[in-house]
């Protein structure tokens, strides 16, 4: 009996940990490639350069240790010769969940940096918030977009 109940104990002590270690905070890093997928842009009358943008987007997410998610998203911006604000609404799609986020930020000189607000998750991403950071990085590609990307992701494990 004794015996019994030390290890109904210790499965219980091992399912309390198992629950918790979902609760707490993940920083997510890694490299995104991005593409348009259907985009319009807008030229504005009477002022030169000035355009307004909004478009569907697909990405891939690539981390250091060989992992991938995908990323969907909408994007829009008003840029005066390539210049100025932008926002959007991101799902990240990765093998144990995924996580909606909005983000805003700002283009200048050739390069954007923005922040993520964390919206939703599911997976071990579900109830989800948090912060990020987006940076466009050194790019050899056409066609495409690359930024480094760091989200902070909170759960509440429930």
């Amino acid at each position: 009996m004794r015996k019994s109940l030390t290890f109904f104990l210790s499965g219980v002590a091992l399912a309390v940990a198992a629950s918790t270690a979902v609760a707490g905070e993940r920083v997510l890093e890694f490299k995104l490639v991005t593409k348009p997928i259907d985009v319009k842009v807008i030229e504005a009358a009477n002022v030169e350069g000035q355009t307004v943008m909004s478009g569907k987007f697909f990405g891939v997410a690539v981390f250091n240790d060989g992992r991938i998610g995908v990323k969907e998203f909408v994007n829009a911006s008003d840029s005066l010769k390539g210049a100025g604000p932008f926002f959007g609404y991101s799902t990240y799609t990765f093998e144990d969940g995924s996580i909606t986020a909005r983000y805003t930020g700002l283009a200048k000189d050739g390069k954007s940096t923005g922040e993520y607000t964390i919206l939703s998750g599911t997976g071990s991403y579900a109830n989800a918030t948090g912060t990020g950071t987006i940076e466009s990085a050194p790019n050899p590609f056409k066609g495409v977009n690359l930024f480094n990307i760091k989200l902070v992701v909170k759960t509440s494990g429930s």
